[in-house]
Order: C-alpha cells, then structure tokens, then sequence
C-alpha cells in the first residue's frame, strides 16, 4: 500500500494501484495539474504533455510510429472527408475562418443557455414548424431476413460473442438493404465472384456486421475501416473463410482517400456502418459520395471505384459539428444558423438520457408543447433559459431531442438525393430495442427497374 499511489478510485473502492512518482504520493496520471502547464499532445491528443517535456516526448509518444506509418500510405490524404471552406464560400454566408471551430458539449450548453427567453421560443417553434414539414413519413421498416437465420438461430461460431440486441439491429440492417435491392444472397449459388460487390464497413469496431454479412450473404471482399485498436475476434473468424479477402484499415474516415485504396479500383462496393458516432456519419458520406455528387450522371463518375447502395445507422448526434455536416446549405436555406444548429446537437442528447431498459421507451405519440414554456417566460424565472430547460418534463425533453435527431438526419438523406442517389429514411428497429434506431439506405438510380 505504500508504493501506491494515493489516488482513492471511488467506484473500485481502493486506491490507484500505480507507483507514486519520485517526491509525490500520486502516478503520473493522477499528479495534480496546472492547467497552464499541460498541454495536448500534438501527436495524439487524448493524452496531455507537459510543455517544458513536449520536445522530447515527441519523440517517443507510443503513437508516433502507428502516426509515421500512416502518414506513408498513398490512401492517407488528412481531412480530405473533413468538410472543405468552399461549402461556406458557395453560400456567401459563415466566414470560411469559422469552419475550423470544433464546439464542445460544455460550448454548446453555454450558448443555449446565454439565449434569451424569447430566442429560445423562437427556435423551438422553428425546430417544431421544420419537423412537421419534413419529417411526418417516416416508415418503420424492421426487417428480419431469411438469410440471417443462420445467426438469429445462434448457429454461429461459438467463440463469437452473441447479445440478441446487436444481433436483431445488424440483421435488420441487412434486411433493408436486400429489400432496397442493393444486396443478394449468394450463399450456395455458381454467382461469379466479380458479380458479387465488396463491402466496406465504416466504424467497424471488432467487425461483427461484416461477419453475419459474411455468414448469411457469401460476401467475398471486405474492407474494415476503424480508427482504433480492437480485439479481433471477428477478424480472426472471419480470415479462416477461404473464400474471403479481408482488408482492415486503421484510419479515422475523415483521412481515408477511397481512391487510393489500391485493391478498391474498379470496384464496385456496398458502405455499411451501425451506429457511426456523431460527425463519423457526415464523414463516411462525404468518403463515398464526394466524387459523385452534383453529377448529372453516375456513370460518368471520374471515380476509381463505385458506390452500388449505402446503410449506415446514425447515432450520438450531439457529437455533431458545424463543420463536417454534409448539408449546411439545408439548414442555412430552413433559416437555421451555425449557432442554432450545434444548439439543435445539444438538444439530441436528451432523446436519449432516459432509461433504455423500458419496454416503453417510444414517444412516437407524444407532443412537445411550447405552451409550457410560455408560462414559464410570463413567470419571470430569475433563470432564463437554464430555469425553463430545468423545468421541462423528461417526456417532453425526449421528444424534441428525437425531433432534432430526426431533422439533421432527414438533412443528411437529401444530400444523398443530390449526389443522383435514391434514398430512404427509416425506423430500423422498435425502440425497445435501441432508441437509435434509425437507418439511412440508399442505391444508385441506375439500379432502379
């Protein structure tokens, strides 16, 4: 206990179990900081340096030869998906200096919270008047395929780990995108192998989409994109497949140049993501679509490969960022501001703060209603708008963050629309089973009969 650190872990209910640095009774993560001493590795950023020892930890920062490495690939080309000035310019609108700003959850509650009574209102009736024009048909389309039996059965590996959850959202997932006739099962069929597209996933994680893909579809090419380091149970399973190449790719999206992807030429492939975190959607599109959109014909595409159908699963949308959305002029066109929009990603994320474990968690009737609000304004809360947000039913806060994740995604489907796709914004899965549970499909309008 003496050479430990001091350092008492409220939640394992013991102290640190690392050495106390020389002359201290705290490690080196649990030493008290100076916040004008510490300062973020320009290396990786989710560790801090001190600033007299950053020339030297330059040098040897962990991440520093997985960086170099990196940076050598030809398909590396950095934030070449991160969302260019030129979006701004065209609009003659944000000044294209703004567009670099990264707002922090803590950034965008301060600036809610600095509105006044009547901004406030003002932007709920416009978030409220926005969605009951385009957001009234969304469908519910939950589908469980025939060919994901083989999973739903649990007649898989078994070393694989299995959560009916998971299961039941990737299955339908896969699901949509045979009924949006961009994916075949050609399991068990003489389909030649050059017939059968490859299949990217995007925020791969440990690979289990691309597994029951696999699996249940008789994909033959698959590319992993995910930025960090995972166990590769999937992985590993999924190489003993004789029949499939695997390439798993350590990048962030916002880096990955599909063009360069040496195998990728001419390739005609499916992107797929569950549950792409926050910006990661907007990335993931812009990775596939870029080279496409605002063509009047796909075939012309000056691109070395090819986007067949997309499904990706949105999540986290308070994570969301000014700068990486796909559609600015969407909103700046509904009138929605830069400082409006990031103010509609803090408002997602009481869609879901409530407890998901609930059967009941779907507030498809329910209603916000501004009328309290306008109460809560004559009553003159010494507050202003952190009172009101205060006093605003836990219902009725779910509700309007549901209607604002709705909006930036419905913003996100029509750019896809305008890149000559034909899309689709569904319900994926009931609520109960994940109340992110919408889905972005689409294909290519060529494909239509």
């Amino acid at each position: 206990m003496e050479n430990r650190c001091k350092f008492w872990l409220p939640r394992k209910n013991r102290h640190c179990a690392n050495t106390p640095l020389n002359e201290s009774l705290f490690c080196g993560n649990h030493t008290p900081r100076s916040d004008n001493q510490w300062i973020p590795c320009p290396i990786d950023p989710s560790h801090s340096v001190l600033k007299e020892n950053l020339e030297g930890h330059v040098k040897k920062c962990p991440l520093l030869k997985q960086v170099q490495s990196l940076t050598l690939q030809p398909f590396y080309q950095k934030g070449i998906n991160a969302g260019k000035e030129g979006d701004e310019e065209q609009l003659n609108t944000v000044p294209s200096a703004l567009v670099e700003d990264i707002f922090t959850a803590e950034m965008k509650r301060n600036a809610v919270y600095s509105m006044n009574v009547t901004e406030f209102c003002d932007l709920i009736k416009k978030i409220e008047t926005i969605h009951g024009l385009i957001c009234d048909d969304i469908r519910d389309s939950f589908k469980i395929p025939e060919a994901c039996s083989v999973w739903i059965n649990r007649e898989v590996d078994r070393k694989l780990p299995f959560q009916e959850k998971h299961v039941t959202q990737q299955a339908s997932i896969l699901g949509n995108l045979e009924e949006f006739g961009v994916l075949k099962n050609s399991v068990g069929t003489d389909q030649d192998d050059d017939d059968i597209p490859a299949v990217i996933e995007f925020g791969a994680g440990r690979g289990y989409l691309t597994q029951m893909l696999a699996d249940c579809y008789g994909t033959k090419r698959v590319f992993l994109i995910e930025r960090k380091s995972y166990k590769l149970k999937a992985d590993r399973s999924l190489r003993q497949k004789e029949s499939l190449t695997i390439e798993r790719l350590r990048i962030d999206i916002e880096d990955l140049n599909l063009n360069a992807v040496e195998s990728l030429r001419g390739v005609p492939y499916l992107a797929i993501g569950k549950h792409l975190c926050g910006p990661a959607t907007d990335l993931t599109l812009r990775c596939c679509l870029t080279n496409q959109c605002g063509q009047n014909k796909l075939e012309e595409s000056s691109g070395n490969h090819f986007l067949m159908g997309l499904s990706v699963a949105p999540c986290c949308h308070h994570l969301c960022q000014w700068k990486h959305y796909t559609n600015k002029k969407y909103f700046l066109n509904l009138g929605i501001t830069k400082e409006e929009f990031h103010a509609i990603t803090w408002f997602t994320s009481w869609a879901v703060d409530a407890d998901h474990s609930s059967d009941c968690y779907d507030f498809t009737g329910s209603k916000f209603h501004l009328e309290s609000i306008g109460k809560e304004e004559r009553g003159g809360l010494a507050g202003g708008v952190e009172d009101i947000i205060r006093n605003i039913k836990a219902v009725e806060r779910a509700v309007l963050g549901f209607m604002c994740k709705q909006i930036i995604d419905m913003g996100r489907s029509m750019w896809i629309k305008e890149c000559g796709f034909e899309a689709e914004f569904v319900k994926y899965v009931p609520p109960s089973i994940s109340p992110e549970n919408h889905l972005l499909i689409a294909k290519r309008r060529s494909q239509i009969k």
